[in-house]
């Protein structure tokens, strides 16, 4: 494998998070919803992430549609899961 193949390879590896660690990032977003930017929640979490793995994770929430950046960064989380639940679970008339 040449050097620039594996350098690639280590960069994605770098870059693709476990579920743990995005489960992590999405309950510190939750508990400190509408007050931080991506730099303070990422000072805030509980153990270190590497920021590039950090923003695939932040990337992959704003997919999701749980979590908006607002025009000045503030990032909120507004999956609401009790109305997911509620809405799967309703009756059809």
């Amino acid at each position: 494998m040449t050097q620039e193949l594996r350098s690639k390879d280590e960069n994605l590896k770098l870059r693709s998070p476990t579920l743990e660690t995005i489960k992590m990032v999405e309950k510190t977003i939750d508990e400190n919803s509408g007050e931080f930017n991506k730099t303070q929640l990422w000072e805030k979490l509980p153990r270190k992430v590497m920021w590039p793995t950090y923003l695939v994770i932040i990337n992959y929430l704003k997919e999701l549609n749980k979590i908006i950046i607002s025009n000045n960064g503030i990032i909120t989380y507004i999956w609401n899961p009790e109305l997911a639940r509620k809405i799967k679970f309703r009756k059809s008339y």
